[in-house]
Protein backbone atom coordinates (compact mmCIF):
# COMPACT_ATOMS: atom_id res chain seq x y z
CA UNK A 1 0.00 0.00 0.00
CA UNK A 2 1.18 3.34 -0.94
CA UNK A 3 2.42 5.64 2.15
CA UNK A 4 0.35 8.61 2.52
CA UNK A 5 2.19 12.07 2.69
CA UNK A 6 0.85 14.91 4.12
CA UNK A 7 1.62 17.81 1.61
CA UNK A 8 1.43 20.71 4.20
CA UNK A 9 3.83 18.50 6.20
CA UNK A 10 6.28 18.20 3.39
CA UNK A 11 5.63 21.56 2.12
CA UNK A 12 7.39 23.02 5.75
CA UNK A 13 9.82 20.05 5.36
CA UNK A 14 11.19 21.97 2.41
CA UNK A 15 10.65 25.03 3.76
CA UNK A 16 13.05 24.10 6.80
CA UNK A 17 15.65 22.71 4.15
CA UNK A 18 15.45 25.99 2.63
CA UNK A 19 15.87 27.95 6.24
CA UNK A 20 18.96 25.51 6.93
CA UNK A 21 20.68 26.18 3.58
CA UNK A 22 20.48 30.04 3.72
CA UNK A 23 21.57 30.18 7.52
CA UNK A 24 24.80 28.10 6.26
CA UNK A 25 25.57 29.02 3.70
CA UNK A 26 23.05 32.02 2.33
CA UNK A 27 20.76 32.46 -0.27
CA UNK A 28 22.43 31.80 -3.59
CA UNK A 29 22.82 28.64 -2.73
CA UNK A 30 18.78 27.60 -2.32
CA UNK A 31 18.64 26.31 -5.77
CA UNK A 32 15.49 23.45 -5.97
CA UNK A 33 18.71 21.06 -6.53
CA UNK A 34 20.31 21.86 -3.14
CA UNK A 35 17.10 22.12 -1.34
CA UNK A 36 15.97 18.69 -2.57
CA UNK A 37 19.16 17.27 -1.49
CA UNK A 38 19.52 19.14 1.82
CA UNK A 39 15.74 17.34 2.69
CA UNK A 40 16.80 14.03 1.33
CA UNK A 41 14.29 14.04 -1.61
CA UNK A 42 14.25 13.75 -5.30
CA UNK A 43 13.82 16.98 -7.44
CA UNK A 44 10.73 16.26 -9.42
CA UNK A 45 9.78 15.39 -5.58
CA UNK A 46 9.92 19.03 -4.62
CA UNK A 47 8.71 20.55 -7.98
CA UNK A 48 5.71 18.37 -7.03
CA UNK A 49 4.84 21.21 -4.00
CA UNK A 50 6.73 23.97 -6.09
CA UNK A 51 7.01 24.78 -9.42
CA UNK A 52 9.89 26.74 -9.62
CA UNK A 53 12.90 27.75 -7.48
CA UNK A 54 11.16 31.68 -7.39
CA UNK A 55 7.59 29.83 -5.87
CA UNK A 56 9.70 28.17 -3.16
CA UNK A 57 11.65 30.89 -2.38
CA UNK A 58 9.03 33.47 -1.99
CA UNK A 59 6.91 30.93 0.01
CA UNK A 60 10.07 30.22 2.35
CA UNK A 61 10.17 33.91 2.81
CA UNK A 62 6.12 33.88 3.46
CA UNK A 63 6.68 31.45 5.89
CA UNK A 64 9.74 33.61 8.09
CA UNK A 65 7.98 36.36 8.02
CA UNK A 66 4.74 34.50 9.31
CA UNK A 67 6.80 33.08 12.72
CA UNK A 68 8.14 36.07 13.16
CA UNK A 69 4.62 38.01 13.53
CA UNK A 70 3.37 34.67 15.61
CA UNK A 71 5.98 35.79 18.18
CA UNK A 72 5.20 39.43 17.78
CA UNK A 73 1.47 38.85 18.33
CA UNK A 74 1.96 36.34 21.49
CA UNK A 75 4.72 39.13 22.88
CA UNK A 76 1.98 42.12 22.21
CA UNK A 77 -1.05 40.54 23.90
CA UNK A 78 1.07 39.49 26.76
CA UNK A 79 2.28 43.06 27.28
CA UNK A 80 -1.19 44.59 26.74
CA UNK A 81 -1.71 42.54 29.56
CA UNK A 82 0.70 44.71 32.12
CA UNK A 83 0.38 48.10 33.34
CA UNK A 84 2.48 50.86 32.39
CA UNK A 85 5.49 52.19 34.12
CA UNK A 86 5.91 49.01 36.20
CA UNK A 87 9.52 46.19 35.74
CA UNK A 88 6.62 43.69 34.75
CA UNK A 89 5.78 45.86 31.98
CA UNK A 90 9.06 47.17 31.55
CA UNK A 91 10.28 43.27 30.92
CA UNK A 92 7.35 42.88 28.31
CA UNK A 93 8.52 45.47 26.28
CA UNK A 94 12.05 44.13 25.95
CA UNK A 95 10.25 40.41 25.45
CA UNK A 96 8.53 42.18 22.41
CA UNK A 97 11.39 43.74 20.75
CA UNK A 98 13.57 40.60 21.51
CA UNK A 99 10.94 38.47 18.70
CA UNK A 100 13.17 40.45 16.09
CA UNK A 101 16.62 39.47 17.22
CA UNK A 102 18.52 36.97 17.16
CA UNK A 103 18.29 35.64 20.97
CA UNK A 104 18.50 32.10 20.48
CA UNK A 105 18.56 29.18 17.84
CA UNK A 106 15.26 29.09 16.43
CA UNK A 107 15.26 33.35 16.42
CA UNK A 108 18.71 33.59 14.87
CA UNK A 109 17.70 31.36 12.12
CA UNK A 110 14.65 33.09 11.08
CA UNK A 111 16.69 36.53 11.44
CA UNK A 112 19.32 35.22 9.13
CA UNK A 113 17.16 34.10 6.80
CA UNK A 114 14.44 36.89 7.28
CA UNK A 115 17.38 39.81 6.43
CA UNK A 116 18.67 37.26 3.23
CA UNK A 117 15.37 37.91 1.73
CA UNK A 118 15.06 41.85 2.94
CA UNK A 119 18.17 42.25 0.84
CA UNK A 120 17.43 39.94 -2.10
CA UNK A 121 14.28 41.23 -2.66
CA UNK A 122 15.99 44.39 -3.95
CA UNK A 123 17.10 42.62 -7.00
CA UNK A 124 14.63 39.95 -7.05
CA UNK A 125 11.63 41.53 -7.95
CA UNK A 126 9.37 38.14 -6.86
CA UNK A 127 10.16 38.84 -3.32
CA UNK A 128 9.05 42.27 -3.66
CA UNK A 129 5.41 41.56 -2.09
CA UNK A 130 6.59 39.62 0.66
CA UNK A 131 9.04 42.39 1.50
CA UNK A 132 6.84 45.23 1.70
CA UNK A 133 4.55 42.50 4.11
CA UNK A 134 7.05 42.23 6.43
CA UNK A 135 7.83 45.53 6.69
CA UNK A 136 4.22 47.04 7.09
CA UNK A 137 4.01 44.18 9.61
CA UNK A 138 7.38 44.98 11.81
CA UNK A 139 6.51 49.21 11.39
CA UNK A 140 3.05 48.48 12.55
CA UNK A 141 4.36 47.01 15.61
CA UNK A 142 6.84 49.66 16.48
CA UNK A 143 4.36 52.43 16.18
CA UNK A 144 2.11 50.93 18.04
CA UNK A 145 5.24 50.22 20.86
CA UNK A 146 5.81 53.91 20.29
CA UNK A 147 2.43 54.79 20.51
CA UNK A 148 2.18 52.76 24.01
CA UNK A 149 5.19 54.38 25.38
CA UNK A 150 4.90 58.14 25.07
CA UNK A 151 4.13 60.54 27.20
CA UNK A 152 0.58 62.01 27.83
CA UNK A 153 -0.32 64.55 25.40
CA UNK A 154 3.10 64.02 23.25
CA UNK A 155 1.48 63.13 20.11
CA UNK A 156 -0.28 66.70 20.13
CA UNK A 157 0.95 69.44 17.68
CA UNK A 158 3.59 67.91 15.62
CA UNK A 159 3.28 64.58 17.09
CA UNK A 160 3.30 62.74 13.86
CA UNK A 161 6.34 63.29 13.11
CA UNK A 162 8.00 62.58 16.64
CA UNK A 163 6.33 59.20 16.07
CA UNK A 164 7.57 58.52 12.60
CA UNK A 165 11.35 59.54 13.39
CA UNK A 166 10.87 57.34 16.77
CA UNK A 167 9.67 54.36 14.86
CA UNK A 168 12.34 54.53 12.40
CA UNK A 169 15.45 55.05 15.20
CA UNK A 170 13.75 51.81 16.92
CA UNK A 171 13.78 50.57 13.69
CA UNK A 172 17.08 51.15 12.85
CA UNK A 173 18.61 50.13 16.23
CA UNK A 174 16.74 46.93 15.60
CA UNK A 175 17.95 45.72 12.27
CA UNK A 176 21.46 47.20 13.40
CA UNK A 177 21.54 44.96 16.30
CA UNK A 178 20.25 42.19 14.50
CA UNK A 179 22.94 42.53 11.93
CA UNK A 180 25.70 42.56 14.71
CA UNK A 181 24.71 39.28 16.30
CA UNK A 182 24.71 37.82 13.33
CA UNK A 183 27.82 38.50 12.31
CA UNK A 184 29.65 38.91 15.75
CA UNK A 185 28.09 36.82 18.25
CA UNK A 186 30.58 36.26 20.66
CA UNK A 187 30.32 39.82 21.26
CA UNK A 188 26.73 40.80 20.69
CA UNK A 189 25.33 38.56 23.02
CA UNK A 190 21.66 38.24 24.03
CA UNK A 191 23.05 39.88 27.29
CA UNK A 192 24.19 42.73 25.27
CA UNK A 193 21.23 43.00 22.96
CA UNK A 194 19.06 43.42 25.57
CA UNK A 195 21.21 46.28 27.06
CA UNK A 196 21.15 48.21 24.19
CA UNK A 197 17.23 48.10 23.45
CA UNK A 198 17.11 48.80 27.41
CA UNK A 199 19.43 52.14 26.96
CA UNK A 200 17.25 52.70 24.33
CA UNK A 201 14.43 52.61 25.66
CA UNK A 202 15.03 55.30 28.04
CA UNK A 203 16.67 57.34 25.36
CA UNK A 204 13.16 57.33 23.98
CA UNK A 205 11.49 58.85 27.34
CA UNK A 206 14.07 61.30 27.44
CA UNK A 207 13.75 62.69 23.44
CA UNK A 208 10.13 62.76 24.87
CA UNK A 209 11.02 65.15 27.60
CA UNK A 210 13.38 67.15 25.07
CA UNK A 211 10.44 67.23 22.16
Amino acid sequence: MPKIVDAAVRRQEVVEAVFRIIAADGLERASLREVADEAGLAVGSVRHYFASSDELLAHSFGVVVDRINARLDVAREDLIQLAPGTAGHSEGVLTLLGQFLPLDEERAVDACVWMAFKNAARIRPFLAAEADRSHRAVAAVVGWLIMELRAPGELDDDGHQFLVTEAERLLATLDGLTMHALLQPEWMTAEMCRDVLASHLLSLGESQTGH
